[in-house]
């Protein structure tokens, strides 16, 4: 194959961005994608996160709710509401579970939801799960 061509689709790693402003369980998230081989970047940000997911398309983001700059409610309301983004999936997290929590996620349109602290099984079967739609 040309250095120039195309490489397919399907050889590049799904993409996950993260965005969470705590480090213990940034690194944790890190490395669950690492092992399951998610090429994935962190941002800690909302307001950043928010322009990073724009300029990068990543194909899942797992979104804290409680972020400096912007809410994960916010930027996920934000991406619904722009066709650009609308179809990247989004994984909610939060250590606030109630059931108007994850209620408030999905009205908004994420995809899936998990409460802090999480099993890192059941984080592995919902990442598998929103990345192979």
């Amino acid at each position: 194959m040309p250095a120039d061509a195309a490489v397919p689709v399907e050889a590049h790693p799904r993409h996950v961005m993260i965005v969470e402003d705590d480090d213990s369980i940034a690194l944790a998230l890190e490395f669950v994608l690492g092992r399951e081989g998610y090429a994935h970047e962190r941002v800690a940000d909302g307001a950043e996160a928010l322009r990073l997911i724009r300029d990068r398309r990543p194909d899942l983001v797992l979104l804290d709710v409680m972020l400096p700059g912007l809410s994960g409610y916010d930027i996920c309301h934000q991406l619904r509401d722009d066709p650009a983004t609308a179809g990247i999936r989004i994984l909610m997290m939060t250590a606030r579970g109630s059931a108007q929590d994850q209620r408030r996620a999905r009205d908004l349109g994420a995809d899936g939801f998990v409460s802090k602290p999480f099993e890192l099984e059941s984080l592995r079967r919902e990442l598998r799960r929103l990345l192979a739609a």
